[in-house]
């Protein structure tokens, strides 16, 4: 089975027609081979060699077929290797230490006389997994610093995640800060839409001017013009007085315009003269002003499809949309949830394992929001420090088929190895951010075959 890159093995062996076969067999299927006839030269050739799998022998003395000498040498090589993945070849004498070697953390065992087929499969399905070990490793390596970067060049306003896809989202947010164009942020109520224009304005040129925020759906259409323009004393039933608008609160700043979509079409067609020329009139008056203002308008409509049926300006939505930053439901981030359900605990609380799972499996139709709500509710309602997962008062969901379970384990799995790479491999650290005990977390790595730190 030939290797993109040429695996090193090392037998350990004190007959040498045995170690003479291996060798043979497996330079014919380009694996680099070494050979040892003694625990104490193997584990020289681990101390001096980089190794990518052992195959060690189960009897080394001719006084015993107890198998205590290979019992030995795996817990030697476990110890200082405990990553590096080894095959017994046992005798029937052997066998039953062999598989309790397995279950101490040995790969798998062969009896002699081996097959070579299913000994040459063995080994290229343990060197491919180490080798995609290593690269999620470095993966996961390359997105600390990456994420430690963004930390420290930019200021990202307190904002919990883990997902790559929201770490895309912030690069692309913290690059266009500074350009003085507008930003259409999109996606689902609840996502974080405002926190991004927050980012926005933050690492933005403007930073130390005004961030000014109108829900454009929470007003009358009637109040939307004075609200964005402002308005004189009388211009309106019921002012008594002048009153500024937002643009002109947001002078010199950020003006972050929420539910874009719901602005009505006297209101869309004024906006769309002040983002061209700059300038506005309030209501009741016929003086016009001038205001620099950077806008930032969010939504969680389908523009385009508003455009089509005569409902939103086109013109303005190019205006708009100059740079579109689009937010992810939180399903499809599934990283970030724990990270986020963490942040959102009270102090000295913490998640079983079972409100972990049931984080885990929940759709959020609500997203960010909808899971702040949640952990609140649950702070409250637990009867102790650790949240069970019928304080969270999650919609009780079947058990998920073999291949859900599958994807429920890569989801932990990612989620823990993130955190440990985040904390530096310290389990403590990990476990607190995950919401979890030390012992909650060991007992998870475990599970999932999650070597320790």
């Amino acid at each position: 089975m030939p290797q993109s890159t040429q695996a090193t093995l090392l037998v350990i062996d004190d007959n040498p027609s045995v170690a003479a076969a291996l060798e043979v067999l497996f330079s014919l299927h380009d694996y680099r081979t070494l050979c040892a006839n003694s625990p104490e030269e193997g584990l020289a050739l681990l101390a001096s060699e980089t190794v990518d799998l052992v195959i060690q022998d189960m009897n080394f003395s001719q006084d015993t077929t107890s198998g205590e000498e290979g019992e030995a040498l795996f817990k030697a090589i476990r110890e200082a290797h405990p990553d590096l993945p080894v095959i017994l070849l046992t005798a029937w004498t052997h066998l039953e230490v062999a598989v309790d070697l397995v279950k101490a953390g040995a790969a798998d065992y062969l009896a002699k006389p081996w097959d070579d087929r299913k000994l040459l499969a063995t080994i290229g399905n343990l060197i491919e997994l180490g080798q995609a070990s290593r690269a999620m490793a470095a993966c996961a390596a390359r997105d600390s610093r990456q994420r430690r970067q963004l930390e420290k060049d930019h200021d990202l306003r307190g904002l919990v995640w883990a997902d790559p896809a929201t770490e895309r989202v912030l690069c692309l947010a913290t690059q266009v800060a500074r350009a003085d164009v507008p930003v259409l942020v999109t996606g689902p109520n609840g996502s974080g839409k405002e926190k991004i224009a927050e980012i926005l304005q933050a690492n933005s040129s403007v930073r130390d001017g005004p961030f000014v925020t109108l829900n454009c759906g929470a007003l009358p259409s009637e109040l939307i013009e004075a609200e964005l323009f402002g308005a004189d004393a009388g211009a309106y039933t019921g002012a008594g007085k002048a009153r500024e608008g937002k643009f002109e609160a947001a002078d010199g700043g950020t003006l972050f315009l929420d539910e874009i979509g719901n602005l009505p079409p006297e209101g869309q067609m004024k906006l769309l003269r002040v983002l061209e020329t700059g300038k506005f009139t309030r209501l009741g008056s016929n003086r016009e002003k001038q205001v620099k203002v950077r806008v930032i308008s969010a939504t969680n409509a389908d523009l385009p499809a508003m455009i089509r049926d005569g409902r939103f300006r086109e013109d303005l939505y190019y205006r708009l949309n100059v740079i579109e930053i689009r937010i992810p439901p939180l399903a499809e981030r599934p990283r970030d949830i724990l990270p986020l359900a963490q942040a959102f605990l009270a102090a000295g609380k913490s998640l079983s394992d079972g409100a972990v799972h049931a984080l885990l499996r929940h759709a959020w139709p609500g997203h960010v929001r909808e899971l702040k709500n949640v952990m609140q509710r649950a702070c409250l309602l637990s009867a102790g420090p650790v949240i069970q997962a019928s304080d969270l008062g999650l919609p009780v969901t079947p058990a998920p088929a073999a291949n859900a379970q599958g994807n429920d384990a890569e989801l932990d799995r990612a989620s823990i190895e993130q955190a440990l790479a985040r904390a530096g491999g310290v389990v403590a650290q990990a476990a607190s951010e995950l919401g979890l005990s030390r012992q909650a977390l060991y007992r998870r790595m475990e599970r999932l075959g999650i070597a320790r730190p």
